[in-house]
């Protein structure tokens, strides 16, 4: 199998979780729910280039035990509610610069998409050129022909269907499901994601999109993979 080797996977699992406690290491099918995030990044990279940034103990014995190394216990201030995804990215690539060890890209993988495997990262790296920022995994998004504002008056006005007269005419907008950021390193030092222009979309489905936040999400997990 060949596997990469310029690009660190960076898994965050946070400690705290206020939708639902305990979220990254509750078990899912009787599986840890990082651990699917574990195995699809080891499905593409050798270990020595995954790195789960985590401030918990707990998620730290579970990940130690499926024989993955914990690099370094994240700082508290990169834990909070109000911590920076992307700050916590560049603590990461900090820790293996140090160490010696430079990326030319970054894979983040939620461990609150357990639907996104192997395939869909490989597919996502095979979209990557030199001229690419940022790649990130979405769905078709269902909502574009009801998204509504409401004016000054409080009345609403639909947002992106304005013209259409028929839901079938709507152009295709696309939501980020979250699953998968891969990320030009030299970019993400540069300025913030939110700045970057060449972004490019890796199509994913709803079942696959699947994004844990809450027990109704973690329930429909279950449900998807028991049909599966």
């Amino acid at each position: 199998m060949e596997f990469i080797n310029d690009t660190l996977i960076i898994i965050p699992a946070r400690g705290g979780s206020k939708g639902l406690p305990g979220k990254n290491i509750k078990k899912l099918m009787g599986k840890p729910l990082i651990y699917y995030t574990i195995d699809a990044a080891r499905g593409v990279s050798r270990d020595e280039n995954i790195c789960v940034s985590t401030d918990d103990k707990n998620i730290i014995h579970f990940v130690e035990e499926y024989g993955l190394k914990v690099p370094f216990i994240r700082p508290a201030e990169l834990a909070s509610d109000s911590a920076d995804t992307w700050s916590v990215v560049l603590h990461a690539l900090d820790f293996y610069e140090k160490a010696g060890k430079k990326y030319n890209r970054v894979c983040l993988l939620q461990p609150t998409s357990p639907l996104r495997n192997e395939d869909h990262i490989k597919e996502c790296l095979q979209l990557w050129n030199q001229d690419t920022e940022m790649i990130v995994s979405v769905k078709k998004s269902k909502r574009a022909s009801v998204i509504c504002s409401e004016n000054e008056k409080g009345f609403l006005s639909l947002t992106l269907n304005k013209e259409a007269k028929r839901r079938q005419d709507i152009p295709d907008y696309f939501e980020y499901n979250g699953a998968i950021y891969l990320i030009d390193v030299k970019a993400l030092k540069t300025k913030p994601v939110k700045e970057f222009t060449k972004i490019r979309k890796y199509v994913m489905s709803e079942s696959d999109s699947a994004d844990i936040d809450n027990i109704f999400d973690f329930k429909l997990c279950e449900l998807i993979l028991a049909g599966k």
